[in-house]
C-alpha cells in the first residue's frame, strides 16, 4: 500500500504552471505555482516540494509561503536546474510534488512570543511560519523578525520586510546589511552580531532561525549566552534531500531522515544527532 503523502504514489510529480514570477533580488525568484486543479497540496509552515525540469532534472525547495490556488517557492541561481528554472516564464509547465518534511512544531509557539531570524535566503522558509502567525494573530504572542543579507541588493522579500509587516499589529522588524552602499540609511553588521547588539530576552519566547550555516552556527552561540534553551531554539536543515520519503539515504543524521524527521528540529534534538549537518 502506498504511504499517504497527498497522492497516490509520492514520486510521480504532478503538472504544475508557472502563474507569477517575483525577483527578489539579482539570483533570487519567487514562482508561484498552480495546477488546472488549483493549488497543489496544502503544506504546513516549513515544508517542502519537490519541483523538476523535464529534461533537466529535479531538487527540493522550501515553500515560502502560499495563497488559496497557488504555492510560492522562492530559489536562488546556484546550479544547472536553478538556472534553468530562472530562464522559465510565465506559463511554464513544472513537476511538482509534496508536501515533504515535519514543518514547524505550531503547538509549541501557541500563546508565546516569537523571534524570527533569517539570512538571505534562509528567510524563504521562515516567511512561511511568519505568515501563519500573521494569519492566526490571535493565537501568538509579540512577533519579532530580525533579518540580514550581503548588501541592500540581496534582501529577500523587500515589500514584507519594508511595508507589510511592519503595520502588523505587536510585530517588530529589524533588518541588517553586511554592508550598505550609497542609498543605504540603515544598520550594517552581520546577522548574529545585530542580534547580540540587540539582546531579546528569553523569557516566554521561541526563537526560529534559519539561513547559511556560519550564520546559523554563530547565532545558536548568541541565543545561548542570552539565556535561551535548547528547546525554545527551532532551526532547520535542507540538506542531500533527493527521493523525499526517506528511501534513498541520501539525507539521514544517524537514525533520523531530514526528508521525514525534518527539516525542522529544536537544538535540543540537534544536539542527540551526528555532527554531520
Amino acid at each position: 500500500m502506498a504511504e499517504n503523502f497527498g497522492q497516490v504514489n509520492p514520486l510521480v510529480p504532478q503538472l504544475g504552471r508557472i502563474i507569477n514570477i517575483v525577483e527578489e533580488t539579482p539570483d533570487i525568484k519567487t514562482f508561484y505555482i498552480t495546477t488546472d486543479q488549483g493549488k497543489p497540496f496544502t503544506p504546513l509552515p516549513g515544508q517542502l516540494a519537490m519541483l523538476s525540469l523535464l529534461d533537466v532534472g529535479e531538487a527540493m525547495f522550501s515553500i515560502t509561503s502560499q495563497g488559496p490556488d497557488h504555492l510560492e517557492i522562492s530559489i536562488k541561481k546556484v546550479g544547472t536546474l536553478t538556472e534553468a528554472l530562472h530562464e522559465a516564464e510565465i506559463g511554464q509547465t513544472v513537476g511538482i510534488r509534496g508536501p515533504y518534511g515535519n514543518g514547524f512544531p505550531l503547538e509549541m509557539f501557541y500563546g508565546k512570543d516569537v523571534l524570527f531570524i533569517g539570512g538571505g535566503i534562509g528567510l524563504a522558509p521562515v516567511r512561511s511560519l511568519i505568515n501563519y502567525c500573521i494569519e492566526h494573530r490571535d493565537k501568538f504572542g509579540h512577533l519579532w523578525i530580525i533579518y540580514g543579507a550581503r548588501s541592500p541588493a540581496d534582501l529577500c522579500f523587500k515589500t514584507d520586510l519594508f511595508e507589510n509587516w511592519p503595520k502588523v499589529e505587536n510585530c517588530r522588524v529589524d533588518v541588517t546589511v553586511d554592508k550598505g552602499d550609497a542609498t543605504w540609511t540603515g544598520h550594517e553588521g552581520f546577522v548574529p552580531a545585530f542580534v547580540e547588539e540587540l539582546k531579546p530576552t528569553p523569557q516566554g519566547k521561541v526563537a526560529v532561525t534559519c539561513g547559511p550555516p556560519i550564520m546559523i552556527k554563530f547565532v545558536l552561540q548568541v541565543l545561548e549566552r542570552l539565556g535561551f534553551k535548547d528547546d525554545q531554539i527551532v532551526t532547520t536543515l535542507e540538506m542531500r534531500m533527493k527521493c523525499g520519503i526517506g528511501k534513498c539515504g541520501r539525507c539521514n543524521l544517524g537514525s533520523k531522515y531530514v526528508c521525514l524527521d525534518g527539516p525542522v528540529f529544536t537544538l535540543a534534538q540537534l544536539k542527540q544527532l551526528p555532527n554531520e549537518y
